[in-house]
């Protein structure tokens, strides 16, 4: 079975999110272990499975693994597939995806695709505790995420955002216990609108590269703050990556490159 990694949000290689696709045949789905096993034989962020769906609305049936369990919702890697899929012809323009978060539509034009996400409003929710000495700062707020429910940490300044250091064993406590996904922190950027960085120990990523998903709660909440739209948000971890978000009401529309920097096919 052919198998590739796709660096996502990124215009080189070795950038960006990188992410397993596997494009699979029309049929019943594959046993999940199996494809969790996958998933954690390659140790990214998430790695993506998608078939071609039976549904009148969809083109495309798609899941999501991270190294130990099935996500609800990833953008980086739907973002990848779109890629996989224009590059293997399957695909022209607009491909709708049936996924655990409905259907997502991932628009591909040139080297430039846009994916359309629910967004996740964030609200704001009192700090949990242990939270800040789990980050090493202090929030200016926290927010829960909407359905996706993540912990939003809003501090002072990116430098702070750059020198988080955190207590990963502390945050993957924090996370059980509030039932959430992971933590992003954020501040304001002087060279793009927002900078972030994306922690999920619990769901066996102790950083995310790039976050797509996350961008659903952050460009609604930047949006407000700096009164416009359209914004630039550059994930800071040490892959780094830009996500170029508009936030639209009930939808973010999420826009990246992608890049294949292995093909290949998987034997067992």
């Amino acid at each position: 079975m052919r198998i590739r990694v796709v660096d996502a949000f990124a215009d080189r290689p070795f950038a960006g999110n990188p992410a397993g696709v596997c494009l699979l045949p029309v049929g019943a789905w594959p046993d999940e272990s199996w494809m969790q096993a996958v998933a954690a034989e390659l140790k990214h962020a998430e790695t993506a499975f998608a078939r071609p769906s039976e549904r009148a609305d969809a083109d495309w049936d798609l899941r999501w693994f991270t190294p130990v369990k099935e996500v609800v919702l990833c953008g980086h890697a739907t973002l990848a597939t779109a890629h996989a899929l224009a590059a293997d012809g399957k695909v022209a323009g607009k491909v709708a995806f049936a996924t655990l978060s409905g259907i997502l539509i991932a628009e591909v034009a040139g080297d430039w695709i846009t994916l359309d996400f629910p967004v996740n409003r964030p609200i704001e929710t009192p700090v949990p505790d242990g939270l800040a000495a789990a980050l090493g700062v202090e929030p200016e707020a926290v927010y829960i995420t909407g359905e996706l429910r993540d912990l939003m940490v809003v501090v002072p300044d990116e430098p702070t955002v750059l020198g988080v250091t955190p207590d990963l064993r502390a945050i993957a406590e924090i996370t059980d216990r509030e039932k959430i996904r992971g933590v992003t922190v954020t501040a304001a950027s002087a060279q793009y609108d927002f900078v972030s960085r994306f922690f999920a120990p619990g769901s066996g990523i102790p950083e995310d590269p790039v976050t797509g998903s996350a961008h659903t709660a952050l460009a609604p909440y930047w949006a407000g703050r700096l009164g416009r739209d359209e914004l630039v948000g550059y994930q800071a971890s040490p892959r780094g990556g830009v996500v170029r978000v508009v936030s639209a009401g009930d939808r973010v529309y999420m826009r990246g490159q992608a890049l294949t920097v292995l093909d290949g096919e998987l034997l067992v």
